[in-house]
């Protein structure tokens, strides 16, 4: 009997998103890379904080990061 195969977990996934202990997918919001000098203080400080993917996107991708 053939024995099963695992799954691969996708790596572009993997770097963008993380699992928290609680089992929360986070990842960082976008709009920080670059045009940072029109932003204010308040905006480009709230960007560095992470932030809880949710619905049916954090169950398919909480399932992808413990593939």
């Amino acid at each position: 009997m053939a024995a099963k195969v695992k799954k691969k977990t996708r790596k572009a996934v993997s770097k963008r998103f993380k699992k928290s202990a609680t089992g929360k997918v986070l990842h960082k919001k976008p709009g920080r890379r670059h045009l940072a000098a029109c932003k204010t203080r308040k905006q480009k400080r709230r960007l560095r904080q992470s932030v809880q993917a949710g619905g049916s996107i954090a169950k398919s991708l909480s399932l992808e990061l413990s593939a």
